[in-house]
């Protein structure tokens, strides 16, 4: 059996499991495939091939041009970048692993802290020999408004309210008793945008959210508001938020997410001094990595086995 490892950035993959209990023929690629041609070559007589999250997509015409492909593991238990539908019509098995949320909370407030105070500024000014440029803002008596309060968002509104913060959110089913469970005032989407210092992004992308937050939305803002997102980038529409952020209309974004990913070396976000900036980040962790690999070899093993786990299904 031939196992491809795909989106292996950092190069760790076979250190968090025991990969030699498979007994198979393992590659592992260290740098994105973006290139559809590439990617069907690099993964030829690949049997069993395992992906990083959604960094690699899986649409239906990828899986017509992989007839050796057989079981796709997933890390996470959802995948939107795999037509499942594509991948069940030509035999291929797909399997999820397991996963939890705290990461990406904890990110999601390492990007609201760096941004507040300043640190990609102050930071390499450290190491230059340099001190104090920057005046940075106080949490305390803020408003922090959670775009989003299911398992992460709810995760984020404690801390805000640890650190004094008044916390407010909306999203389309959210209801003021299920809001106040939390110690959350539920508002209206115009209410949301309106009254936030700190605005941040947790929502699954969909149909329904994609480009919900647009050039309406952020021309509601606080002109020194800052927008974080560490759930999905197209749910922000790219081009509105760029020409706030150009136009000063909003005091700045944190962003952990792109529209297109990794976030090509020209992009103009990476140029604005009023943007503070993750390579997705949010659920990278030793312990997250644990859990998708060590699952990710459990799934091959069961499918091996002649008996699946943890198979998706559309």
């Amino acid at each position: 059996m031939k196992i491809a490892i795909l989106d292996d950035y950092q190069n760790v993959a076979l250190s968090f499991a025991d990969w030699d209990s498979l007994g198979a023929e393992i590659e592992v690629f260290t740098t994105y495939l973006g290139d559809q041609d590439e990617l069907v070559r690099r993964l030829a007589g690949a049997e069993v091939v395992v992906a990083m999250r959604e960094r690699t997509r899986f649409p239906a015409e990828l899986f017509a041009r992989l007839p050796d492909l057989k079981l796709l593991v997933s890390t996470g238990p959802r995948n939107a970048a795999i037509d499942l539908k594509a991948a069940a019509e030509h035999g291929v098995t797909v399997c999820g692993t397991g996963y939890f949320s705290s990461p990406t909370s904890e990110h999601t407030w390492a990007l609201i802290l760096a941004a507040m105070r300043n640190l990609t500024v102050e930071l390499p000014a450290m190491r230059e020999g340099g001190w104090q440029t920057t005046v940075g803002t106080t949490l305390d008596r803020k408003t922090l408004g959670l775009l989003g309060l299911g398992r992460l968002g709810s995760r984020v509104a404690k801390v805000g309210q640890a650190f004094g913060m008044e916390t407010i959110a909306w999203s389309q089913n959210l209801t003021a008793e299920r809001a106040a469970e939390h110690g959350v005032t539920a508002v209206s989407k115009e209410d949301l945008f309106a009254r936030s210092d700190v605005l941040s992004v947790h929502l699954v992308l969909s149909r329904r959210t994609h480009g919900l937050v647009g050039a309406a939305e952020l021309g509601l803002m606080k002109s020194g508001a800052l927008l974080v997102n560490t759930s999905r980038g197209p749910i922000v529409d790219e081009a509105a938020l760029l020409k706030a952020l150009r136009d000063k209309e909003i005091g700045g974004a944190a962003l952990d997410v792109y529209d297109v990913e990794p976030l090509p070396a020209g992009h103009p976000l990476r140029e604005l001094p009023n943007v503070t900036l993750t390579p997705h980040l949010g659920y990278v962790t030793r312990e997250t990595y644990e859990t998708f690999y060590r699952d990710a070899v459990e799934d091959i093993a069961a499918y091996q086995a002649g008996a699946p786990v943890r198979v998706m299904t559309t």
